[in-house]
């Protein structure tokens, strides 16, 4: 079991809690002809954010994945990549320490946040979204 996230480009997700929950069920059913492990192809800010996240939570897959030695790492990550979305899978050892980093990237670049693992996970869109949850977790 891991601890999750999604970030997003929010100029396509639904504003709707219902609608964007359906549309969040879509591409997490990984239905999209692509391959989930590489980041090519994403839209909006998604390719800043991930390569601004990646230099302190590397990847477990893809590309850039981390050696196998270091696998064991609780910071690596484990990516999946939609067209509109990428989903994070932590280690729960560093679950507080993963939001709140996701949430200071989705800030510096941008996008979208979900917190996946969260009854009722809280779902940002923009600056004053993701400030107003950042000042809730401090």
């Amino acid at each position: 079991m891991s601890y999750d996230l999604m970030v997003f480009n929010p100029a396509v997700a639904p504003r709707a809690r219902t609608t964007f929950l359906q549309w969040y069920g879509d591409i997490t059913r990984w239905e999209e002809a692509r391959d989930y492990t590489d980041p090519t192809g994403m839209t909006g800010n998604l390719i800043s954010f991930y390569h601004l996240f990646r230099r302190d939570f590397p990847p477990l897959n893809g590309p850039h994945a981390v050696a196998l030695e270091n696998v064991d790492d609780p910071y690596v990550t484990d990516y999946s990549f939609a067209s509109d979305a990428i989903y994070l899978s932590f280690a729960w050892s560093i679950a507080e320490l993963a939001r709140e980093a996701t949430l200071d990237a989705a800030l510096n670049t941008a996008v979208g946040f979900f917190d996946v693992s969260e009854t009722n996970g809280a779902i940002a869109y923009d600056i004053h979204d993701l400030v107003s949850l950042k000042r809730a977790t401090q």
